[in-house]
């Protein structure tokens, strides 16, 4: 009863540890979270392409139902950098951005995204979020850091220009006007990334991003940045955000659908990481279909606040990982304060400059690119440094349209992966070396000699690679017309299916034809279970079954020195 109890409300597992001393290190954990939630929760949702207290909206109710029902304490959950990015590259097309259909999209995609992951998680199929590989998506992560950092140069140049559809195509646009820029704006851009790169290098325990948002926000009030003709946050409106049901719109829904099911596994693998993470440093465990229905609820929660797709913080995660959070409460914590900002104090953003946004934004992002990951990619298979290299490639090129650069990753590394099974590593070793690694009598060695070649397949035998399979031993017995047997050392074949033992049955006869006759080494007892009951044991005769490579060249040395072919035991089961 209580393990039921649990895991439809994990967080009744707080209650034991919800002692003095955790619940003061969860307060502390929380308000430093908090602290930086705020200010990036603004910048987030400017991203997304929603006016910047959105990001408030989506730091309240989500970030309480992802803590309440996931099944990590230090998982973070609110507006995040990714999840912004392509919630504005997906409802870019069907609206433009600040429009109440644009809004609508957001939402909605909240609200199917969420879907998504709530049945993933219902369904036990977090175990499917593998099939991302880890350079397809680090190579994405790299590429849409780079499209995010290029979009806030308008922002903090202070530079206005047309969008021509295409990150690279704008950002050299506004390069290309450098003259055009602000001054003021591009001073306010350029002192709040010296700031936070300064905290973050040299007070990394200070609320850096508060500490910055809180000095440049005084600075623009007191400047005047907004009549110097700077871009300001501007009136941010009091208040809770209205509940409600989302619009669902037919149309937008089929548009939209493949967007969702991307930020649903992207924003994931995400939050994912940071659980991982968190796991590892604390010895805690956690579920992932858990935290799929965790994530899924505030996403949904996300869309009936009215605001868009929150995720797994990775900075704020790590920050509450940090800072000494033992249960969920320090993200209650982080929603209270969430929750007094846009009670009491909204009237103290109005004059936050927005270039002092974009710089929150690119200097967060700095910690998502990651080169390294690359260039280990390279070093470990080049099939996946193949598959990387084209992601990030494919990401930068339909940019704004960004999950179709997720798509071909993913395309990619299952086509390799199953080419990688089509072909799969297999040591054939040819008469005469096939007796040079094995330490036979030289009696044997001398009978065997020339006679014998040997097959190593390093995989399980199924329709995807017998083909290759079969290749390679008829290739072998064109080359040596002399061989008399082929051994199959099949040590390393943990399976067989229907192809397979049919292959091979084909193999057998085609090799009588011309007096080649086939024996196996090594063979697992759940493979010898199929080949006897399909029949397939008999037809190679059980005495050609060996538990060894050795065992088996010394028994095949022995029957040809004595004169017993292999021919009596091959057409006996045959018969």
């Amino acid at each position: 009863m209580r393990a039921l109890l649990t895991r439809v409300f994990p967080f009744v597992e707080w209650l034991p540890r919800l002692t003095r001393a955790n619940l003061r290190a969860d307060a502390i954990a929380g308000l430093s979270v908090a602290l930086v939630a705020i200010p990036q929760s603004l910048a987030y949702a400017q991203l997304a392409g929603l006016p910047p207290y959105y990001g408030l909206y989506a730091a309240l109710v989500p970030t309480i139902l992802g803590a309440v029902f996931g099944s990590s304490a230090q998982l973070s959950t609110g507006p995040v950098a990714l999840t912004s990015l392509l919630t504005a590259a997906s409802v870019a097309p069907l609206a433009a951005a600040g429009t109440d259909a644009y809004v609508a999209g957001v939402i909605l995609l909240a609200l199917l995204s969420g879907v998504f992951q709530l049945a993933f998680g219902i369904m036990r199929l977090g175990v499917l979020m593998n099939l991302l590989s880890q350079p397809v998506l680090m190579a994405f992560i790299n590429a849409a850091a780079i499209l995010i950092s290029l979009s806030q140069l308008p922002a903090l140049l202070g530079v206005e220009l047309p969008k021509r559809g295409h990150a690279v195509t704008d950002a050299w646009q506004v390069l290309s006007h450098l003259s055009d820029s602000h001054a003021v704006s591009l001073a306010f851009g350029a002192t709040a990334i010296g700031m936070l790169l300064a905290f973050r290098r040299l007070m990394p325990r200070m609320p850096g991003v508060l500490v910055t948002v809180a000095v440049l926000t005084t600075a623009s009030y007191a400047l005047g940045f907004a009549d110097l003709g700077g871009r300001i946050v501007g009136e941010v409106p009091r208040g809770l955000p209205r509940l409600g049901v989302p619009n669902v719109n037919a149309d937008a829904v089929i548009t939209l659908l493949p967007a969702a099911l991307v930020i649903a596994v992207i924003s994931f693998m995400e939050a994912m990481s940071s659980a991982k993470i968190a796991a590892l440093k604390t010895g805690a465990k956690w579920d992932e279909n858990q935290e799929l229905i965790g994530q899924g609820l505030a996403k949904i929660a996300a869309a009936a606040s009215q605001t868009m797709p929150v995720s797994g913080s990775f900075s704020r995660s790590a920050l509450n990982l940090a800072t000494g959070a033992r249960t969920g409460v320090s993200s209650l914590v982080c929603a209270l304060c969430v929750l007094l900002t846009l009670l009491f104090f909204t009237p103290l953003l109005r004059h936050l400059p927005l270039p002092v946004l974009a710089a929150i934004i690119v200097v967060a992002l700095s910690n998502l690119i990651n080169v390294r990951s690359l260039r280990n990619a390279w070093r470990v298979s080049r099939d996946d440094a193949l598959a990387a290299i084209l992601t990030f490639v494919a990401t930068i090129a339909f940019a704004p349209q960004i999950q179709n650069g997720i798509f071909t990753g993913v395309l990619l590394a299952l086509g390799l992966f199953i080419y990688r099974r089509m072909r799969p590593s297999m040591d054939v070793i040819d008469p005469p070396s096939a007796l040079l690694d094995h330490d036979l009598p030289d009696s044997a060695r001398q009978v065997l000699d020339g006679r014998i070649g040997i097959v190593r397949f390093h995989a399980s035998l199924v329709f995807v690679n017998v083909s290759y399979f079969e290749n390679a031993v008829l290739r072998m017995e064109q080359r040596n017309p002399q061989m008399h047997v082929v051994l199959v050392s099949a040590a390393a074949i943990n399976g067989i299916d229907a192809s397979g033992v049919e292959t091979l049955a084909s193999l057998i006869d085609g090799l009588r034809k011309n007096k080649v006759y086939l024996v196996i080494s090594g063979l697992k007892a759940n493979v010898r279970a199929v080949l006897d009951r399909t029949g397939l044991s008999e037809r190679i005769g059980h005495e050609n079954f060996f538990i060894s490579d050795y065992a088996a060249m010394l028994a095949l040395a022995d029957r040809f020195a004595t004169g017993t072919t292999l021919a009596e035991a091959g057409d006996e089961g045959a018969r």
